[in-house]
């Protein structure tokens, strides 16, 4: 499998063929002395944990506290720190958003409650996608064959009409097509097709999905 490398500041911006795709990567390493623990040192600068520093006592303070009906402040929290969200987005007070600015939604996306979308790279999900209670997105992993273990992160996209089932985990790099289903407690170890419902550990396919006329009619 062959890889195309490109230096991009502090990161390392890859394109990994595979059979079916095409995953655009990003390595985090922060350089340290030789004689240092690699698996001690930052994966981000300074500034980035600084940023997340204070959105997490937002999260805290402002928004995992905020009445379930919230969903505007909620929003309006998330846009401060630099997500792109569209109208009639939920967003639950105990979901989970790693790093706000790395994720671009359209309209009327939910998190459910304890849902996590784990962010480090971008993150975005289309019109009326819904991930469900305790699911979680997962953007990055670390290369442990590398001596470093360095964390490595995913862009990663969310179709529209999909559905997160809850406690269902989307892996890292991998895709969801448009209206596809993770069924409950179920783990995508690769992309999901259009229209497609899966399920199971690791999820592979069981049935179609009707597509609704709504669908139809906004595609």
């Amino acid at each position: 499998m062959g890889s195309r490398e490109v230096e991009t500041g502090s990161e390392l911006a890859i394109s990994m063929s595979s059979s079916t795709r095409r995953r655009e990567r990003a390595v985090h390493n922060i350089s340290a002395a030789e004689d240092d623990n690699p698996y001690h040192r930052a994966s981000f600068s300074v500034g980035h944990r600084l940023a997340r520093l204070l959105w997490q006592l937002v999260y805290l303070f402002l928004y995992r506290t905020s009445p379930r009906p919230m969903h505007g402040w909620r929003a309006l929290l998330l846009r401060v720190f630099g997500a792109k969200l569209g109208p009639g987005c939920h967003f639950y007070p105990s979901g989970k958003v790693w790093a706000p600015w790395n994720l671009k939604c359209e309209d009327c996306c939910t998190l459910g409650d304890e849902a996590e979308i784990y962010n480090p790279s971008h993150i975005y999900l289309e019109s009326h996608c819904i991930i469900s209670q305790q699911a979680f997105i997962c953007g990055a992993t670390h290369d442990y064959n590398h001596p470093d273990f360095p964390m490595i992160s995913y862009r990663m996209r969310l179709g529209a009409y999909s559905w997160i089932c809850a406690r269902a985990s989307v892996s890292p790099g991998v895709n969801v097509g448009a209206g596809a289903v993770l069924g409950l407690g179920s783990v995508a170890y690769d992309d999901l097709e259009p229209w497609t419902v899966y399920s199971g550990v690791p999820a592979v396919k069981v049935k179609m999905r009707t597509v609704p006329a709504v669908a139809e009619q906004n595609s």
